[in-house]
């Protein structure tokens, strides 16, 4: 049974960080390449505004905004499940290469598939799932022993073996592709939210609508997962299948995130880690502060990042790497 404190505790850090949300995404909307005066915010969102200021924070300023908070939530939830569902606390769907195995089935499907430009945006998730599925279930293949079970330093030994390979995979890509498509996979690579536009908001929001429901629902699973082996098969758990089921959705999270923002890790490494900092390792209160969190870093990164450099300013995937790495050492060195 969870503490009534914990529960106001989680309510507080839930109210704080929607503010937060708030706060971050009227900064956002008032910086940019075109200026737009914060006293004619509320007037341009009611309808009021001058032709270039709606064209402004309808047509750039807003779909960027959404579907980078909304990526942000997705990558730390991803990243949350598969930390529990592994007893890894390095577990991250960047680190781990599923955003790679992402990447490299978004690179061939932008290169060779015959696709109508209005229907690339939605099977672009859909070609992203595929190819972070198949690189799960390699990585579930190499850590996992028929005696011991998952070994989570051999999870993350060839997760990044597998990313290195996939890397050198997307390079070959690279090659032979025309100069204006390899533009597109550098950015994905550098992790510039590129899907700033309503149609990818459309074509990534069910995916969430679905998925993140499904996720809380499992946090009591995640718990048991948590415990050993032997203990969680005592309790009743179908170990294998619980764990196909949730790694099944931490890879349609991951994999419908990096679909339109681009190749960003670390986002689900830091925001799990500052949910169970926040309030404890259960997974009832850490998993929803995990995903305002992570909607509100990405979202900080990408606001900060557009400011220091112009016209496209530094990607987001790069400005949340110089926070996240660090951290991802100091884990290493720790565990």
């Amino acid at each position: 049974m969870i503490q009534p404190a914990w529960i106001r505790r989680q309510w507080l850090l839930a109210g704080l960080l929607l503010a937060l949300i708030v706060a971050t995404v009227a900064i956002g909307m008032g910086l940019g390449y075109s200026s737009l005066s914060y006293n004619r915010l509320l007037p341009t969102l009611f309808g009021h505004g001058t032709f270039k200021e709606t064209f402004v924070l309808y047509s750039i300023r807003l779909p960027r905004i959404l579907i980078t908070l909304l990526a942000g939530m997705a990558l730390a939830l991803s990243g949350a499940i598969l930390q529990g569902m592994t007893r890894n606390d390095l577990a991250d769907p960047g680190i781990l290469g599923i955003n790679s195995g992402a990447g490299v089935a978004v690179a061939i499907f932008f290169l060779f598939a015959p696709i109508q430009a209005g229907s690339f945006i939605y099977f672009l998730p859909l070609a992203a799932f595929l190819g972070a599925l198949a690189t799960a279930c390699l990585i579930y293949a190499f850590a996992y022993s028929r005696h011991t079970g998952l070994q989570p330093v051999r999870l993350v030994l060839a997760g990044v073996g597998l990313s290195m390979a996939l890397s050198g995979a997307m390079i070959v890509l690279i090659s032979s592709a025309e100069r204006t498509k390899v533009d597109f996979i550098a950015k994905w690579l550098a992790g510039t939210i590129w899907g700033a536009d309503w149609p990818f908001i459309w074509a990534f929001l069910p995916w969430l609508v679905i998925l993140i429901p499904y996720a809380l629902f499992k946090a009591q699973t995640l718990n048991l997962l948590a415990l050993d082996e032997p203990a969680a098969i005592g309790l009743g758990l179908s170990i294998t299948k619980e764990r196909l089921k949730l790694l099944l959705t931490a890879v349609a999270l991951a994999a419908s995130a990096v679909s339109v923002t681009g190749g960003i890790a670390f986002i689900g490494l830091l925001a799990p880690h500052i949910a169970k900092v926040l309030v404890g390792p259960r997974h009832q209160l850490s998993l929803p502060i995990a995903v305002l969190m992570g909607g509100w870093l990405l979202l900080v990164a990408d606001t900060a990042g557009r400011q220091l450099t112009d016209p496209d300013g530094i990607p987001a995937g790069i400005m949340v790497a110089l926070i996240g790495a660090p951290y991802f050492l100091y884990l290493l060195l720790k565990k």
